[in-house]
C-alpha cells in the first residue's frame, strides 16, 4: 500500500459497509479496486466471496491480470474470484437458474444482427412494412422498455397510442420468437437476471451468501436494470452493520451515456440508498498537466448535478491549452495536421519543446462522426497514418455506401452489384424472391438487371406479380428522373453535382428512412447517419469546386463519345472516392493517429489531443437546447475529452462550416467561454488577412449559456446571379481561404459561373464563384 496516496489507501482499506469512491479522471481508480481486492484476500476473505463488476470484457480482463499479478507477488490464491461484466454475470446466473425463469439452459445469445433478422421476420409476419417499422428503431424501443424492466405485457399496458400499441405487438411476437429459438438477447441477460433476483428468494439468498463483497466500476454508467441487480446482489448486510459491503467507483462528471439509458441518479443518490455510506474522493490526477486540469475543472464546475471534488496534480509546468478559431473546416484540418507534424518532427521554440511525439500518441476527438471526413482527407494528403477507433472510415459507413451505390448505378446502369444493394433500400416491394426472378429473366434475355426491371414494368412476363412490377416501374422512374433519360437532370445547363447527390439522398428515401430511425430510436448512431448523408453532399460540392473536365484524358480524347458534363463530373467523383478507399497505406512503423468520437474516447489517454468542432449545435449538440440536463451531459462530454490529454491539447472552432454543400456561419461553443482565461491561449485565425493571439477567450464567449450571439447564419453570396460585367476580370489577383493567393486565368459566365485560377501554392484550380469566397487583393 506504500505507493498509494492517502485517499487511495483509505479506499483500499475500507472493507466493511457501503463505500462510494468518487474517482476523478486519471486518479488511479483501477489501482484502488485491484488493491482493495488484494487486501480483502490478504485479511482472510475467501476469493470466491468477492465479486467485481465492470462494463467491458477488456476492463474485466485488465483487472483480472492486475489482481493475479498482485496475488502472485504475495503467493496468494485467486481461485473462485469473480471479476466480470454485468452481461456475463447475467448469462452465468440464467444458466444456473434456467428452469426458474423458464429458459432452456443451453440458450443462445443473439447479437444485434441476429436480433434485427428476427424482429424483421416478426414485423413482416404481422403484415407491416419494414420501411415504416425499421427493425433498428423497433429494437431500440424494445430495448428501452426492457431496461426499465418492462416485459411485453407491461409495455402493452402502458401503450396509449397507435405507435406504442404496434410496438407492443411486435415486442410480444419478438419475445415469443426468441423463446421458440431457445435464445435471449443482450437486454434479456440483464432484465431476466434482475427479475430472477427480485422474484426468487432462494436465488437471491444463494447469491448473497456466495458474494459478501461487491465492487462496481464506472457506477455512473449503470442503467435501471443494472442498478436493481447491484442492489439485490448487495442485499441488506449483516444485522447491526452499517449496511451491505458494496463499493461503487465512478465519477458523475464523466456520465455521458444518458442517451442509451444510463442514469446519473444512481451515483448521485448512492448516499440516500445507503445512508451509512462512506464517501472518499480521489481528486489527484496522475495523467494530465496542471493547465489541462485547471481548464477541465473550471468548465465542469458549471454543472449543478454533480458531487464536487478538487481536481489537481502535483506535476509542475505544462503548456496552456491552445484554442484556435479557424476560417472553415479545411483550415481547421490543415492547422491540426500542421500541429501534429510539428509535434512529431520536434518543431517549435523555447525550452518547452519536447522530443518528437509518435503518431500513435496523438488523437483527434469530435462530437459526431461526420466531422471525420475532412480530417481524413487532410491526413491522407499529408501522409499522416491514421485509424478510426470504434468506428468506420467515412466512405465505408452503411448509409454512405448506400448513397454511393445509387450514384454508381446512375454512372453505370450495368452495375448490378450496386443495383442489388439499393433496389430495395429503403424497402419498396422488390424483395429477394422478386429479384431472383428478375435476374433469371435478365440472364435469359442477355440484358442487365436495370433493363430487366424496365421490361417487367412494361408488362413483359418476367415471372413477377403485378405488385412487384409496379414497384419496379417506380424504381426505374426514379432512376430516369435523375438521369433525364441519359442527359442527367434533363440536361439542365450548369447542373450541380451537389444538387444531384442531394436529390438522390432525398428522393431515394434514404434520408427519410434514417431520419425516421433516429426519431424513433432517439439514438446517437442513427442521428449521425443523417449528418453523414449531409456531409456526402458537402463532399460532392468540394469535388465540384476543384473539378476540371479538361484535365480528364478520357473526356478530352478526340474520339470519346459526347458525355453530359454532369455525368463526367459524377464519374470523376466516384473515381476519387474509390481511390480514397484503396489509398496506399502509409508506413505504420510509428503507429497511427487515432480518430474517434468523444464518447469512444472515454477511458483512454494520449500525450497530444486535438478536439475539433467546438461550435453551437456540434458541441454542445443541438439536442442540448431541449433541456438543462442534456446541456450538462454535453458539458461532461467536453470535460471527458479535455481530460484524455496528457501533455498537449489543441481545441478548434471553425467560423464557417459546410452543411449539405453550403458554407454557413457558426456560433462558437459556449464551452469556450467556460474554460477560464488563465490557462488558455487563443489564436483567432478566422480572418485570412490577420491573426490575433491572446491569453484568454474572447469576451463574447463568456456566459454564452443561451448560445445567442451577434453571429447570424451566413451563406455565400450568389455572384453568378449578378447582372452586368464579369465579377472578376482576367488577371485579377485574389485570395482563397484554403488555397491562398492566385491569379484569374479565365471566367465562364452563366449558372454556376466558374473561374480558372492559378494559385501560387497549389497550382491551377477551377472554382464555382458562388461558393469560392474569393477576395480581391
Amino acid at each position: 500500500m506504500g505507493d498509494l496516496t492517502p485517499p487511495q489507501r483509505a479506499a483500499a482499506l475500507q472493507t466493511e459497509g457501503p463505500l462510494l469512491v468518487l474517482a476523478a479522471a486519471g486518479s488511479g481508480k483501477t489501482r484502488v479496486i485491484t488493491r482493495r481486492i488484494a487486501y480483502l484476500v490478504g485479511i482472510g476473505v475467501p476469493p470466491w466471496q468477492i465479486l467485481a463488476l465492470t462494463f467491458t470484457n477488456k476492463a474485466a480482463g485488465e483487472m483480472r491480470e492486475r489482481v493475479a499479478h498482485l496475488m502472485t507477488q504475495h503467493e496468494r490464491q485467486t481461485r473462485g474470484l469473480t471479476i466480470t461484466t454485468f452481461h456475463s454475470l447475467g448469462a452465468r446466473l440464467l444458466r444456473r437458474y434456467a428452469e426458474v425463469v423458464n429458459l432452456n439452459p443451453e440458450f443462445t445469445i443473439y447479437n444485434s444482427g441476429d436480433q434485427a433478422t428476427l424482429v424483421k421476420r416478426v414485423i413482416e409476419s404481422m403484415q407491416l412494412s419494414t420501411s415504416n417499422w425499421p427493425a433498428r428503431s423497433v429494437l431500440s424501443a424494445i430495448s428501452e422498455a426492457k431496461n426499465k424492466l418492462l416485459d411485453a405485457e407491461g409495455y402493452a399496458a402502458r401503450a396509449m397510442d397507435f405507435y406504442a400499441k404496434t410496438i407492443a405487438k411486435v415486442f410480444a411476437g419478438y419475445q415469443t420468437a426468441l423463446r421458440a429459438a431457445g435464445a435471449v438477447d443482450f437486454d434479456d441477460l440483464l432484465v431476466l437476471t434482475a427479475k430472477l433476483l427480485r422474484d426468487n428468494a432462494q436465488a437471491r439468498e444463494e447469491c448473497n451468501a456466495r458474494w459478501r463483497y461487491l465492487m462496481i466500476d464506472e457506477y455512473q454508467d449503470t442503467n435501471h436494470a443494472q442498478f436493481v441487480i447491484a442492489s439485490l446482489l448487495a442485499g441488506k448486510g449483516e444485522p447491526n452493520s452499517n449496511g451491505p459491503n458494496i463499493c461503487v467507483v465512478g465519477d458523475p462528471d464523466q456520465a455521458i451515456y444518458g442517451w442509451r439509458g444510463a442514469d446519473i441518479g444512481n451515483i448521485l443518490d448512492f448516499e440516500e440508498n445507503y445512508p451509512k455510506a462512506r464517501v472518499i474522493a480521489l481528486g489527484e490526477n496522475f495523467r494530465s498537466t496542471a493547465p489541462i486540469l485547471a481548464v477541465a475543472d473550471t468548465l465542469i464546475r458549471r454543472n449543478t448535478r454533480r458531487k464536487h471534488k478538487d481536481l489537481f496534480t502535483r506535476r509542475a509546468g505544462g503548456d496552456r491549452i491552445e484554442v484556435t478559431i479557424c476560417r472553415d473546416e479545411h483550415h481547421e484540418a490543415a492547422l491540426v495536421t500542421d500541429w501534429f507534424k510539428s509535434l512529431h518532427e520536434h518543431r517549435g521554440e523555447g525550452p518547452a519543446v519536447e522530443a518528437g511525439i509518435a503518431w500513435r500518441e496523438m488523437a483527434v476527438f469530435y462530437r459526431t462522426n461526420a466531422l471525420s471526413r475532412v480530417m481524413e482527407d487532410a491526413f491522407r494528403a499529408a501522409a499522416i497514418p491514421y485509424t478510426i477507433a470504434r468506428g468506420t472510415a467515412f466512405y465505408e459507413r452503411e448509409e454512405i455506401k448506400n448513397a454511393l451505390a445509387y450514384l454508381r448505378l446512375l454512372a453505370n446502369p450495368s452495375d448490378n452489384v450496386s443495383l442489388e444493394r439499393i433496389v430495395n433500400t429503403p424497402t419498396r416491394g422488390l424483395g429477394n424472391t422478386t429479384l431472383a426472378r428478375v435476374e433469371i429473366f435478365a440472364r435469359q434475355n442477355e440484358v442487365q438487371m436495370l433493363e430487366a426491371l424496365r421490361s417487367s414494368a412494361r408488362g413483359e412476363d418476367s415471372g413477377i406479380n403485378a405488385r412487384a412490377a409496379s414497384a419496379a416501374g417506380k424504381f426505374v422512374e426514379l432512376i430516369d428522373g435523375w438521369t433525364g433519360g441519359g442527359t442527367f437532370l434533363g440536361a439542365s445547363v450548369g447542373a450541380s453535382l451537389a444538387e444531384l447527390v442531394g436529390r438522390v439522398i432525398k428522393e431515394s428515401g434514404l434520408e427519410e428512412m434514417y431520419r425516421k430511425q433516429a426519431a424513433v430510436s432517439k439514438s446517437e448512431p442513427d442521428d449521425e447517419r443523417v449528418d453523414n448523408l449531409a456531409e456526402l453532399i458537402s463532399s460532392a460540392r468540394e469535388f465540384e469546386l476543384e473539378f476540371d473536365a479538361a484535365s480528364d484524358p478520357a473526356e478530352a480524347a478526340p474520339f470519346a463519345p459526347e458525355t453530359p458534363p454532369l455525368l463526367g463530373m459524377l464519374r470523376g467523383y466516384l473515381e476519387s472516392v474509390a481511390l480514397v478507399a484503396d489509398a496506399d497505406t502509409v508506413d505504420p512503423s510509428q503507429g497511427a493517429v487515432t480518430m474517434m468520437t468523444l464518447h469512444a474516447a472515454k477511458g483512454l489517454e494520449f500525450p497530444a489531443v486535438a478536439m475539433i468542432g467546438l461550435e453551437e449545435g456540434l458541441l454542445p449538440h443541438s439536442r442540448a437546447a431541449e433541456s438543462e440536463s442534456q446541456l450538462e451531459e454535453e458539458r461532461r462530454l467536453c470535460f471527458v475529452g479535455i481530460t484524455r490529454a496528457m501533455r498537449r491539447l489543441s481545441i478548434t472552432s471553425a467560423k464557417y462550416r459546410t452543411t449539405r454543400g453550403i458554407s454557413e456561419r457558426t456560433i462558437p461553443s459556449r464551452f469556450l467561454g467556460e474554460f477560464g482565461q488563465q490557462h488558455v491561449r487563443v489564436s483567432d485565425q478566422s480572418d485570412a488577412f490577420s491573426g490575433n493571439d491572446s491569453t484568454g477567450g474572447p469576451e463574447s464567449w463568456s456566459d454564452n449559456r443561451s448560445g445567442s450571439q451577434s453571429l447570424a447564419p451566413h451563406k455565400a453570396s450568389n455572384l453568378s446571379s449578378l447582372a452586368g460585367p464579369l465579377p472578376y476580370a482576367v488577371g485579377t489577383l485574389v485570395r482563397h481561404p484554403q488555397f491562398g493567393l492566385g491569379r484569374i486565368k479565365s471566367v465562364v459566365t452563366g449558372s454556376n459561373a466558374r473561374a480558372v485560377i492559378d494559385f501560387q501554392a497549389v497550382g491551377t484550380k477551377t472554382l464555382v464563384l458562388e461558393y469560392a469566397r474569393l477576395q480581391r487583393v
